[in-house]
Formats: C-alpha cells, sequence, structure tokens
C-alpha cells in the first residue's frame, strides 16, 4: 500500500509540474506562478557557471522541494538568463543609456535633512533583529541531490533569518537613530573584516524594519535611516566587483559586458543569488534593489529587465504606505543608473495611485484607529514619496512636464490660492529652465499664463506671486515674450476697476510695458505701433497717487523716458501732466499758493521740454495751444506766454500735405483748424508789456500772411475773415469770457482810444486784403461768392452797420454772393428773417435799412 502511494505521488507530481514558458514582465506578479526553464541538457555553459548540469541518480524517494530545486531552483534560473546576450543596441540608444543625471536634478540627500526634521514622533520604538548564528548546519537526508554550491547557499540563507533574536525596546527617536548608525558602522566592519555574509545579514534584517508601522508617524524618518545603510551595501558590493575588474587594467566609466572578466561576474551573480533566495519579499526586494548597478557587469540589458520586475514585486506589499516608500526607493536607484528609462517610473506611480483606495480599507483604518492617527495625518505620510516619485518622472521631460503642468495649473488656479500657484510656477522655472527647454514649449508656457490671468484679476496679487515675474522672463523669444506681454495688459486694462497707486503693481506693469517698447523698431508696422501704444496709454491712464502729485509728476518722468519711442504715448503723458496741473490748481485753491504755482511750473517745463520730441507737427501744435491754456488758467502767464510764442513760431514748418491713415491730404483743414483755436484762446491772452499792442495777433497774421498756402487757395482769406471776430471781441468793454485770477486786455487797457484805434486799424487792413482778394478772382464765382457771403455774415454780426460805409460795404459783399445764384437760398431767407428780427429792437432799428437794399436773386 505504501508503495503505490508513492508511484500515486510521484505520477501526480509529475503532472502537475510547470512546463517551462517564457515570462513577460507586463505579465508578471509575485504571487503568479514561477515558470522556469530546465537546464539540464544546456551544452556550452559559460566558464565559471556555479549551475549544476548533473541530475540526481539516487535511489533515495525525492523530496518534492528538492526536485524543484534539481537543476531548475531560481538561482540557477537567473544563471541562465544572465548570460542571454541582448540584441545590439543602436549607437544613439546607447548614448541615452549612458547618460546620468545631472546638478540640476535635486538630490536625495538634499531631501534627507528635511524628512528627517518633519517626521518625528516622542513615543516609544523597538528595533527587532534576527541576526543568525555562525556555526555550520550539518546537511539534511535527502539533499544529495541538491548541488554542494546551491545547498551551501541556501543554508547561508537559512542562517540568516533562523537565527538569534536581538530586540531592543523603549528607544527615544534619537536613541533610535544612533542604532541605526551603528548598524551602518556594523556593516562596514563587517565588510572591512571580509565577513560578507554578516554584512549581507545586517542589511536582511535592517530591511525586514521597514515592515514594521507600528509608530507610523515616524515611518518616513525611519525609511531615510534604514536606506542609507542599503545604499552603503550597495556601494560596497559595486565597489568590490569594480575592484575585481581593474586586472590587468582598470574599467572606464563607460565599461561595457565585454570589459568584465569572469571572475568578477562569478562574483556578481553571486551576490544575485543570495539575494533571490531570501524568502521574504521586503528585504529581497530591497536588497536587489539596493545593487541594481551591479546588473552593469553581467549583462547590457539587465537593468531595462530588472526595474519592471522589481515594479510588479511591489505589488504584493499589502501595506500602502509600505509599498510608497518601496515604490520611491526604487525610483532612487534607478534615476541613479538609468534616469533615461521613464517605462518604469510612470508604472510606479500609477501603482501608487492605485493603491490609495486602500486607505479607507479595514486593516488601514483600524491601525489609524489603534495609532490614534487621523486621516489627513496620515495622508502627509505619503507626501516625501510621492514627492520624489514625480520629481524623478518630471526630470528632463520639455515636452511630457509642461503639458502636465499646463493642465495642473488651471486646476491649481481655480481651487487654490496664490501659494499654490506660486509652487506651480517655481516648479514649472525649475524643470523648464536647464537647457533652455523652455524655448521649445512657448504654446504651452503662453497657456499657462492665459490660464492664470483667466483666474487672477487682482494684479497686486498676481505680481505678488515671487515667481511671477521670473516666469514671465521665460519668453525669450521677441515675438512671443511681446504676446505675452499684450494679453497682461489687455486683462489689466479691461478688469481693473480703479486707478492705482500699489507700487507692486506699477514696478511690474512698467516692467511689461517697457519690454512692449523696447520691441519696437524701424520695421515695426504702424498698426502694430498703435496697438501697443494703446496698451500703453491704457496703463498709464490707470495710474493715479491720489493728492500725491509730485509723486505723479514724477511717475510721468520716468514713463517719458522709457516709452520715448512711442509718440502717441509721449502725447497721452503730455495731457496727463496737464490734467495734473489743473487738478492740483483746483484741489489746493486758496492752500500753499506758492508752493501750487512752482508744481504748476514743474508741470509746464516737463510739456515744454516733452513737445519738441514729437515728429507729428500738429501734434506738437495742439499741445503746445494746450499747455499755453492750462499754464494760463493757472496764472503762470510767462510759461503760457512761451507755449504761445512757439506755436507761432512753428507755423511755416507745418507741410501743405500730410499722411492720413497712408494717404496723403491736404493739412489746409486741419491747419485752419488749429488757427481758429488759437484765435479764441488769444481774447484772454494779456499783451506783454515789452512786446507792443497785440504782438500775438500781429505775429500769427504775419506768419499767415507769410505761408506758402496752395494754388488757388483761398484759406489764407479765410483765416483773415474769421480774425475780425477777435478784433471786434476785444474792443468791448467787457469780453465774452475770461480767466480767473488772470488779467486781459479789457483790464489792462480799459478801454483806452489808442488800443481801440489799433484795433481799427488792423480790422482795416484785414477787410483790405480780403477785397483784393475778392477783386483778384473776377469772374470765379465759384471760390468769389462764398468768400463774399462769410465776410458779409461778419460784418453783420460784428461791426456796425450805423456806419453808412460798413453798411454800403455789407450790401455790395450780398449782392456780389447772389449775383451768379449760387448761394443757398434757404441760408439766405434766414439770414434776412434774423436781421428783419434785430430791426425791432430799440438799438438795431438801422439794420431795417439795410434789409430793403438786400434782394434775393433766382437762380434761373
Amino acid at each position: 500500500q505504501r508503495t503505490f502511494s508513492k508511484i500515486v505521488y510521484d505520477t501526480e507530481l509529475q503532472r502537475c509540474r510547470p512546463e517551462a514558458a517564457l515570462v513577460e514582465f507586463g505579465d508578471y506578479h509575485p504571487l503568479k506562478p514561477i515558470m522556469v526553464t530546465d537546464t539540464k541538457t544546456r551544452h556550452g555553459a559559460r566558464k565559471g557557471s556555479t549551475s549544476s548540469s548533473s541530475s540526481s541518480s539516487s535511489s533515495v524517494a525525492p523530496d518534492p522541494l528538492s526536485s524543484m530545486l534539481d537543476g531548475t531552483d531560481p538561482l540557477s534560473m537567473f544563471a541562465a538568463a544572465s548570460v542571454i546576450e541582448a540584441p545590439a543596441m543602436s549607437h544613439s540608444r546607447k548614448e541615452k543609456e549612458e547618460e546620468a543625471v545631472g546638478p540640476d536634478f535635486e538630490t536625495w540627500s538634499s531631501k534627507r535633512g528635511e524628512i528627517l526634521a518633519r517626521f518625528t514622533t516622542t513615543e516609544k520604538l523597538s528595533i527587532n533583529l534576527f541576526m543568525g548564528s555562525d556555526r555550520g548546519k550539518a546537511p539534511s537526508p535527502g539533499s544529495s541531490a541538491v548541488s554542494e554550491k546551491v545547498r551551501t547557499r541556501l543554508e547561508e540563507l537559512d542562517d540568516l533569518e533562523e537565527g538569534s533574536q536581538k530586540e531592543l525596546l523603549n528607544l527615544s527617536q534619537q536613541e533610535y537613530a544612533n542604532r541605526i548608525e551603528e548598524l551602518n558602522q556594523s556593516l562596514k566592519e563587517a565588510w572591512a573584516s571580509d565577513q560578507k555574509v554578516k554584512a549581507l545579514k545586517i542589511v536582511i534584517q535592517c530591511s525586514k524594519l521597514l515592515s514594521d508601522t507600528s509608530v507610523i508617524q515616524f515611518y518616513p524618518s525611519k525609511f531615510v535611516l534604514i536606506t542609507d545603510i542599503l545604499d552603503t551595501f550597495g556601494r560596497l558590493v559595486y565597489d568590490r566587483i569594480w575592484t575585481m575588474c581593474s586586472d590587468p587594467r582598470p574599467l572606464t566609466d563607460s565599461f561595457t559586458v565585454e570589459d568584465v572578466n569572469d571572475t568578477a561576474k562569478e562574483t556578481c551573480l553571486n551576490w544575485f543569488f543570495k539575494i533571490a533566495s531570501i524568502r521574504e519579499l521586503l528585504p529581497r526586494l530591497y536588497v536587489e534593489a539596493a545593487i541594481l548597478k551591479c546588473n552593469r557587469f553581467l549583462n547590457k540589458c539587465g537593468i531595462p529587465e530588472t526595474l519592471p520586475r522589481l515594479t510588479a514585486m511591489i505589488r504584493g506589499i499589502g501595506d500602502p504606505l509600505v509599498a510608497a516608500y518601496a515604490r520611491a526607493y526604487l525610483c532612487r536607484v534607478g534615476m541613479e543608473v538609468a534616469p533615461h528609462l521613464k517605462d518604469s517610473l510612470n508604472r510606479n506611480f500609477f501603482d501608487l495611485l492605485g493603491t490609495f483606495r486602500q486607505v479607507s480599507s479595514d486593516s488601514v483604518q483600524n491601525q489609524l484607529v489603534l495609532q490614534r492617527v487621523e486621516v489627513p495625518e496620515y495622508l502627509t505620510l505619503y507626501s516625501p514619496a510621492v514627492n520624489w516619485i514625480l520629481q524623478c518622472i518630471a526630470y528632463r521631460a520639455p515636452e511630457d512636464y509642461v503639458i502636465c503642468a499646463e493642465i495642473w495649473v488651471e486646476f491649481t488656479c481655480r481651487h487654490f490660492s496664490k501659494r499654490e500657484v506660486n509652487t506651480v510656477l517655481a516648479d514649472v522655472i525649475k524643470h523648464m529652465t536647464p537647457d533652455r527647454a523652455f524655448e521649445d514649449a512657448y504654446p504651452q508656457l503662453q497657456s499657462v499664463i492665459r490660464k492664470i490671468l483667466t483666474y487672477f484679476h487682482d494684479f497686486s496679487l498676481l505680481f505678488s506671486m515671487e515667481r511671477f515675474l521670473p516666469f514671465l522672463d521665460m519668453f525669450q523669444k521677441d515675438s512671443v515674450r511681446v504676446e505675452v506681454c499684450r494679453s497682461i495688459m489687455d486683462i489689466f486694462i479691461r478688469h481693473q476697476e480703479e486707478p492705482s497707486r500699489d507700487p507692486v503693481i506699477l514696478n511690474a506693469m512698467l516692467h511689461i510695458c517697457k519690454t512692449m517698447h523696447d520691441s519696437v523698431n524701424a520695421l515695426t508696422l504702424e498698426d502694430e505701433k498703435r496697438s501697443l501704444a494703446l496698451l500703453i496709454i491704457g496703463f498709464i491712464r490707470m495710474v493715479s497717487f491720489g493728492r500725491d502729485f509730485e509723486q505723479q509728476l514724477s511717475f510721468c518722468v520716468e514713463a517719458r523716458a522709457t516709452f520715448c519711442n512711442l509718440e502717441s504715448v509721449l502725447v497721452q503723458l503730455i495731457h496727463t501732466v496737464n490734467q495734473l496741473a489743473m487738478e492740483t490748481s483746483r484741489v489746493m485753491r486758496g492752500n500753499h499758493s506758492r508752493k501750487t504755482a512752482a508744481f504748476v511750473r514743474a508741470c509746464a517745463a516737463y510739456s515744454f521740454i516733452t513737445i519738441p520730441s514729437l515728429s507729428s507737427i500738429f501734434s506738437r501744435l495742439s499741445l503746445y495751444l494746450l499747455s499755453g491754456q492750462v499754464a494760463l488758467a493757472n496764472q503762470c502767464l510767462s510759461q503760457a506766454d512761451a507755449f504761445l510764442k512757439a506755436a507761432v513760431s512753428l507755423l511755416p514748418e507745418v507741410p501743405r500735405s500730410i499722411s492720413v491713415e497712408g494717404k496723403l491730404r491736404s493739412s489746409e483743414s486741419f491747419l485752419m483748424d488749429f488757427i481758429n483755436n488759437f484765435l479764441a484762446t488769444l481774447l484772454v491772452v494779456p499783451d506783454h508789456p515789452e512786446h507792443g499792442v497785440l504782438y500775438l495777433v500781429r505775429g500769427l497774421l504775419n506768419m499767415v500772411q507769410d505761408y506758402t498756402w496752395e494754388d488757388n487757395s483761398d484759406a489764407k482769406v479765410r483765416v483773415y475773415i474769421s480774425a475780425l471776430p477777435l478784433l471786434a471781441a476785444m474792443s468791448q468793454e467787457t469780453y465774452l469770457y475770461s480767466i480767473p485770477k488772470v488779467d486781459s486786455n479789457e483790464t489792462l487797457y480799459g478801454g483806452d482810444p489808442k488800443f481801440l484805434s489799433e484795433i481799427n486799424k488792423l480790422s482795416e487792413t484785414l477787410i483790405g486784403q480780403i477785397l483784393d482778394h475778392l477783386k483778384a478772382l473776377g469772374r470765379d464765382e465759384v471760390r468769389q461768392q462764398p468768400l463774399a457771403f462769410s465776410l458779409f455774415g461778419v460784418l453783420l454780426a460784428h461791426g456796425d452797420l450805423r456806419n453808412n460805409k460798413l453798411s454800403q460795404l455789407a450790401v455790395n459783399l450780398w449782392n456780389l454772393s447772389h449775383k451768379y445764384g449760387h448761394c443757398e437760398t434757404r441760408v439766405s431767407v434766414r439770414t434776412l428773417e434774423c436781421m428783419k428780427h434785430q430791426a425791432q429792437q430799440a438799438d438795431m432799428t438801422h439794420l431795417s435799412d439795410t434789409v430793403q437794399r438786400l434782394a434775393l436773386q433766382s437762380r434761373t
């Protein structure tokens, strides 16, 4: 019966033995059945291989575990896989594989101190170590089927996990750190004394401590302390194998597998064999990750194949916090040896996201209740691991990173404050500055700016972000930089409801406006100049320092120097200064008159200096006149006189044609408008005591007389006709309008007969010039009749028609204007009706005789 049972058992065992199959790393999971490949019949094994090619022929009933290890144990399988050569890689891929992280990558050592300082505890800690004994073990019965080296290797590892226990209880945080450091020193001492097995014992047992979350608040710091030991072990193993390769000559940093001698390969394999036989998942994972770099000595594709396998192994860790930090450590060592292998980094990150559902599981919740830790506090424990993994993923990714940042910044703007947005901007700057990566990501970076401007309309808040202006500095391509500044200015003008004096806003906006201004050059189109100028003008109009008028003037002085290439901006600044002068006079009326006068003179000086820099002559003329009016309104007579004289002296420079919207047009209409406005101002301008009676009026008329008008032009005569009402107004005892605190000629001369005589002489001269021109026109009735009717209207409105000569002149002008029937009949009829109405007044009866002498002629 017993023999029959044995036969049945052996038959079933053979039936259930798994078939050999290749394992795809994407399908790998530590809990899936392990498929191994039988290597007993392999020929031509490489020299120095520790794999056994013999099979057991013992008559002893085979143990199921031993039979599984008969040439196909995990160590032999690992050896078989290690000798398979990878296909040759292209030159470019090889170069990428040899790339290492640069100085722009924030190292783990820079984060280590912050983590230790942040994650602390006052609770008592413990360290449980199973260090194992150093005695040998008798061979177990039935083990002759296993090769001697395999058996020895397994016995050593069994000894690591089945030896004596060392437990340290009630340790403070500092004591715990000291004990871990002692273990680190013990590791180094054991290694120096050639006790490699003892060194491995220390590393394995320390790795097991990472499965303990009994004081969960301290776990991130525990991870830092223990991974220091793992890092030490990894360096020691790598350096030893490197040293073994130094005969006959040292390896270069860019060595290949072919440069490694057999002894070094054998030693390297031995370490991986030992680690592969560690029973517990967590220490096996951590220790293999610690010596990940040693794969370079064995296989060209060892690291690319190992990283996905270790990534999949982490899925077997049940505690999500422990798994998160295992992924962080794997990403850390992966970045050290192969920073270009992004797939494993991404897979670790998405696996990490998938584990967060475990936070709500009973096991985690019970643990948090037991340790009296709230879920928000618990989630903060993940932050160092998540932060590190994300940093690894984002390193030197210009395209992948910025696409994600473009989306995340909108999420941050919508749901968080400026502090978080500033953090995102700082991170973008950090990642996009190295190697000028921003040059290839301008569209995405512009999108980031647009998203921020969509949610932040408070510019004091926006510009208080420390990283906003440095972020703008990444836009170094002129066209893109200007476009970004335009978008900022557009939002500012549309959403800034009240004028601002905030220095943060003003300094930032000046910087942005200067960027736009400095982009203007000789090739810039006029439309582009106009568009930029409108944005800058919009900013200038939104600047107000309240009653701090001196500060406002200082701003205008700075703006004039900053925006000197855009004429329309300078025009706006002059208007702003003139408004400032008027506002100062209004607010300070009756108070501090000397200070107010001094300030107004300063404003006048600003305008007087700035106006000559303008290229448009009509801008200069109109601003001279405006500034003169402002100075006059503020009792600054000498400044007003200077402005008006400058305007008169500029008239000869007016061109006969000007460009309007790209087309040449006659300048006469613009010049006539200016002169009419100028004449209206001269009524209230008092004569200068040193320049004689009506010196400004005479100066203007002399300039008009000498100006080269267009051929067949009546503009000069029209100016003379327009000057007659001014002279008539100046002869009145009381002027139609005046300026407070400014004595006009009515007060200065007080109806002096000499003054009136000068007016009459000048009027007669003008009328004589007009009549000569009408006579010269001869039968050119098209030009003659309108001029005659205009002069008739002036005489009717401002002349004393009781004078027979003047009355007869009016009748002659009427008849001349209607001689050929080219006048508007409707206008003529209304004029006669008005005259008849005026004649009914007691002092205007003389108009009756004049009306009777005026006749209408039909065009037919």
